[in-house]
């Protein structure tokens, strides 16, 4: 019997900028590393739904050889508690919509609800900071530690 790959859905506020830029590169990180995984992103709303992500998420990405193109902004909906193993939130703020979606819409405790930092040796409960009102130095400071978050969890996976 087949083994089923290990499905995770990386989710941030608006999913234009640092739950894209996770999706991304932890799609080439696993890839390179040779795991088969499953990468999605989603926002907590749907102010975005159908964009492409912000170009400094783009370019930022980009610059380490991330590809975004096929990524577009969609919010959580209830069936991502059910199909994914992984509900991965951004920052703190994130990870409490999460569960409190799930309690309020009594939804299964199926997916795992986790910090991206907790993956990450040294940085548990640290929250990756939202670069969207900042420059591109904000951007590559968040993918600093979008990386470092990703690297533990496909070594720990």
């Amino acid at each position: 019997m087949a083994r089923r790959s290990i499905s995770i859905l990386f989710v941030c506020t608006g999913n234009i900028c640092r739950s894209p830029m996770a999706e991304a590169a932890a799609r080439a990180l696993a890839e390179r590393a040779g795991r088969d995984l499953v990468f999605e992103s989603a926002g907590t709303g749907g102010w975005h739904e159908g964009e492409r992500p912000d170009d400094r998420a783009i370019s930022a990405a980009c610059r380490r050889g991330y590809d975004l193109s096929d990524i577009t902004a969609r919010a959580v909906n209830d069936e991502d508690f059910v199909r994914f193993d992984h509900l991965i939130a951004l920052d703190q703020s994130h990870k409490r919509w999460l569960a409190t979606a799930r309690d309020h819409r009594r939804l299964p405790e199926r997916a795992r609800i986790s910090l991206l930092m907790d993956w990450s040796v040294g940085q548990a409960g640290k929250d990756v900071p939202d670069p969207y009102y900042g420059g591109p130095a904000e951007f590559e400071r968040a993918l600093d530690m979008i990386e470092k978050g990703c690297q533990g969890l496909i070594a720990r996976l």
